[in-house]
């Protein structure tokens, strides 16, 4: 049976609180029709390009944005080039009434390539957008993006933060794989991106490519979902997924947030010191940090000191009765050699 993906009903998403529990608890991906089908923007998105256009225009500051200017022979297939030493776009900063210029320009002659403009946080770029198209339960700090482009494939990765993506023109269509297929993705650089986290290179390449063997096991986890204008995808924090956008002129909002962040610091800087910490040692060595990680960190048998009371527990007590300061302080003093 091939894999599937859960849908809510708008319905049940009444608050806050439900919108955490039906949806960012569970940690699984899962779409939401018609979600923001009442928004004015996607409203003026069903008029006609132009529309969408000129409701945007009614926002936007002059504030410069990036772009990416893709030929045609890419086909909107933003990329490395061919030896990955470089990429098959161009690079440029414009306003946002600049770029939807161009990307209609573009819409009405693809033939001359696409143009993409992703990343634009509203309160920046388009202020008073977001309080004509909101959703009632997301936490107010959680700013709206914006995504705006001709038609696209943007390569398979992931996110860092949990990520509601809601699909305003145009249709959308997302690729997912679990986090632990990564190692059948064939990741590529970290430190070298199209624009932020790294991609895979397996799912860019031709189907059976003989560089990439272990692609079609992860071909067997993946689930694929369509979204039209209205609709939503929730999608938790390092779920892989590759995003085509299909229609000449197209539109997303997406917000990203920590649902269950404890103070500043990400998981993935502390992975990141990991690899300079542990990743080169000797293979026995790692394999004791391992069952260290896994009883101190990732729990799989409860709690590492269930044995003692509560107030036995020291700074491994619950984080929020002032544990976390203290781990971080003593984290911090070892890192400036302090012992």
């Amino acid at each position: 049976m091939s894999p599937s993906i859960n849908e809510i009903p708008r319905e049940a998403l009444t608050d806050g609180p439900a919108f955490r529990q039906r949806l960012v608890e569970a940690c699984q991906p899962a779409v939401v029709r018609g979600l923001c089908a009442d928004w004015p923007v996607v409203r003026a998105a069903a008029q006609a390009e132009e529309g969408l256009a000129t409701y945007l225009d009614g926002f936007a500051t002059e504030r410069p944005g990036e772009i990416f200017l893709g030929g045609p022979d890419i086909a909107g297939r933003y990329f490395y080039s061919e030896q990955l030493d470089g990429f098959n776009f161009e690079r440029q900063e414009v306003s946002v009434r600049e770029g939807l210029r161009r990307i209609l320009a573009y819409a009405r002659t693809p033939e001359k390539g696409t143009v993409y403009m992703g990343s634009l946080p509203a309160r920046s770029y388009v202020p008073g957008f977001e309080a004509e198209n909101a959703l009632p339960f997301m936490p107010q700090e959680v700013v709206p993006r914006i995504w705006l482009g001709n038609a696209s494939h943007v390569s398979c990765h992931y996110d860092t933060f949990e990520n509601l993506a809601c699909v305003v023109a145009g249709t959308r269509r997302f690729t997912l794989f679990p986090p632990d297929v990564i190692g059948d993705l064939y990741v590529g650089p970290i430190d070298r991106t199209l624009s932020g986290p790294p991609v895979s290179l397996a799912t860019s390449a031709p189907e059976g490519d003989s560089r990439y063997p272990r692609m079609a096991r992860a071909q067997e986890r993946a689930v694929s979902v369509e979204l039209m204008p209205g609709d939503a995808l929730y999608l938790p924090k390092l779920w892989w997924h590759e995003v085509e956008a299909t229609a000449p002129f197209n539109m997303l909002v997406n917000y990203w947030w920590d649902a269950f962040s404890s103070g500043p610091d990400a998981p993935m800087s502390t992975m990141m010191l990991a690899m300079i910490a542990i990743a080169e040692r000797p293979a026995a060595e790692r394999e004791a940090w391992r069952a260290f990680f896994d009883h101190y960190v990732f729990r799989p048998d409860g709690h590492p000191l269930a044995h003692l009371p509560e107030e036995q527990r020291g700074m491994l007590g619950p984080l929020r009765q002032g544990n976390y300061g203290r781990i971080r302080a003593l984290v911090m003093q070892q890192l400036r050699g302090g012992g």
